[in-house]
């Protein structure tokens, strides 16, 4: 009988092996290593967010189960207590290392031109237990982080991510990001930031935002809107001269603020320093940031990371980069099989097959391996 890998095996092929190698030497990962190694400690993660393991223990009992089928995927049992000294010490700049090639790999087959990207950002806040007050300590008795996304709205993915203590303000991570010359950037009043935004507009970026109900625009240019519609005005004008403190503001450059009154009947203030798009676009470009809501929502829900398989900082940053991770290679695998279901419904496919031995563009053919294969008995058993 011809020999058949397992969903598992295919999914990992997505994995640029050679780039985490070359990280695993770059940062010394598996320097006076003897039982686990890197590639065991990843492929052992990676098996925990696509089978939706919440907890080590739970890792380790399915990996021994299937402990035959592990040869061919880079893969092999482990101890609980093993994996979790090697997600407190292994340095995490492997994973995002690794984060950061496989996302490249996957905008090459999933965005569009660079004039039509659209980058969401956000944040999502993580509730830990007081394991973790040693580098999380929000106030008394409660612990928690923060992951910093860059989503690309086009490609449907995310392209940057940091972990923070949840008491860091979103705009100083922001600070911190790469800037991507040419691209547009949606985001909310976490990112009010009078410095920020001129960076932004310095670099040739479309910016779209919320202006605060209590920034006066100093008008210029009333712009005409049709009467009844969702769009209330449309104004170009200034900010403020100066800051608090005097401080002399560094956006000197027109904006424009496009009131819009959304489903809800509330009116909301868009800010964009494009002076050209219509105004609808404007709204619409505003209104995609939900996009990253629906992001993270599927993330914490999907790939289980509300419940955190380590207290350190460093278990919490490498099971967030090997969890978005899981994500991409879900994403390119979704894409590369054309087969009509959504990500979701693939993922739950892929979950409920993931060590069967099956091409993984069979999920839903009659090739039945065992009685789960059967589609609607797949679901069942989630």
């Amino acid at each position: 009988m011809r020999h058949q890998n397992s969903v598992y095996h295919a999914l990992t092929q997505y994995v640029p092996w050679d780039g985490f190698d070359q990280l695993v030497d770059e940062h010394e990962g598996d320097k006076g290593v003897r039982t686990l190694t890197m590639r065991d400690q990843f492929s052992a993660m990676l098996y925990g967010q696509l089978a939706g393991a919440v907890s080590l223990r739970e890792i380790e009992g399915g990996l021994l189960s299937h402990r035959t089928r592990l040869y061919h995927v880079h893969a092999k049992p482990v101890k609980r207590s093993t994996l979790a000294d090697a997600n407190a010490s292994r340095p995490v700049a492997v994973f995002t290392g690794l984060f950061s090639k496989l996302m490249k790999q996957a905008h090459r087959g999933l965005r569009r031109s660079l004039e039509e990207t659209v980058y969401l950002i956000d944040s999502t806040s993580l509730c830990l237990n007081e394991l973790s007050e040693k580098w999380a300590r929000f106030s008394s008795g409660v612990c928690g982080a923060k992951a910093h996304i860059i989503y690309d709205a086009d490609a449907g993915c995310p392209v940057y991510m940091a972990v923070t203590a949840a008491n860091v303000n979103d705009i100083t991570a922001a600070q911190a990001m790469p800037i991507e010359a040419g691209a547009s950037y949606v985001f909310d009043l976490g990112y009010y930031d009078y410095g920020w935004w001129a960076k932004l507009d310095a670099g040739g970026c479309r910016i779209v935002t919320r202006f605060k109900s209590n920034t006066p625009l100093r008008r210029i240019e009333e712009r005409a809107v049709a009467k009844d519609g969702a769009i209330l005005s449309d104004r170009v004008g200034y900010l403020p001269a100066r800051q608090a403190k005097n401080r002399k503001n560094p956006f000197g450059d027109p904006l424009r603020e496009v009131r819009v009154r959304i489903e809800t009947g509330k009116i909301l203030r868009i800010l964009t320093n494009d002076l050209d798009a219509s105004a609808e676009e404007i709204a619409g470009l505003y209104k995609r940031r939900w996009e990253i809501e629906l992001f993270f929502r599927w993330v914490k829900q999907t790939l289980k990371i509300k419940k955190f398989l380590g207290a350190s900082e460093n278990a919490i940053r490498i099971q967030l980069a090997v969890a978005l991770i899981a994500y991409l290679i879900l994403k390119l695998a979704h894409a590369a099989q054309k087969s009509g279901l959504t990500l979701l419904a693939f993922t739950r496919l892929v979950r409920s097959n993931l060590m069967h031995l099956k091409r993984i563009d069979r999920l839903l053919g009659n090739d039945v391996e065992t009685p789960s294969d059967n589609p609607q008995m797949a679901f069942q058993c989630l």
